[in-house]
């Protein structure tokens, strides 16, 4: 691959930074002395004054906030890299460091389409390996599926099939320590073995009955699959 046009840069920096400050954001934190310590940008006054011309951000004082364009930019590019660490973590099984370092020059290159196509082959899972929440699109909203999602919830499983457990998003805290102390974790292996009333699946030896709910929780890739 050839070198990056200075224009190609400078685009990239705004798409990283107004994830920075997205990302901040939704922490409750607008302040720019914090956005300074945080973002790995270099030429950061350079690609500040550019986004502010641009229209996508204001800076008051200390103060730092996306305008309604900045924060459409900003959710598209944290979907994208949440999509992608999901992708090359549980797809390829890359390790958390490279994965997040992929991720962050693969979500340059996603096109919409290309990122719903992603979006749609994961199975438009919620949250990325971090447990932080992705983005929907519109995908998600349609959920028209042309080809079959590899990772689904423990639940839409087929009577009897196993699959390997990818990632769970409880509601609550406690509810992931219970399931964890069962041996219901990321990179187990369960059978399904009742749809209904309960949710009931084999963990090893162990046979453990579930609500819906709490199934509904759990994304799953079928063994062989």
């Amino acid at each position: 691959m050839g070198e990056l046009s200075v224009e190609t840069i400078q685009r990239h920096r705004i798409e990283d930074l107004a994830e920075d400050i997205w990302t901040l954001a939704d922490e409750g934190i607008c302040r720019l002395q914090e956005l300074r310590s945080r973002t790995e940008i270099d030429a950061l006054s350079e690609t500040l004054e550019r986004m502010q011309k641009d229209g996508l951000v204001i800076v008051a004082g200390d103060e730092i906030r996306l305008t309604d364009a900045g924060a459409v930019m900003a959710l598209e590019i944290v979907r994208r890299h949440r999509l992608a660490e999901t992708l090359f973590s549980q797809v390829f099984d890359l390790k958390e460091e490279e994965a997040e370092k992929t991720a962050c020059e693969f979500e340059h290159l996603l096109s919409a389409q290309v990122t719903d196509s992603v979006c749609t082959y994961l199975g438009h899972p919620p949250a990325c390996p971090h447990g932080k929440e992705i983005p929907r699109g519109r995908c998600c909203d349609t959920f028209s599926l042309e080809m079959e999602p590899l990772i689904r919830r423990l639940g839409d499983l087929r009577l009897g099939e196993g699959a390997t457990i990818v990632f769970m998003a409880p509601d609550a805290r406690s509810r992931l320590a219970r399931l964890s102390a069962l041996g219901v974790v990321p990179g187990g292996h369960v059978r399904l073995v009742q749809k209904r009333p309960s949710v009931v699946l084999e963990v090893g030896e162990t046979t453990l009955a579930l609500d819906r709910e709490i199934a509904d929780e759990i994304f799953v890739r079928r063994l062989g699959g």
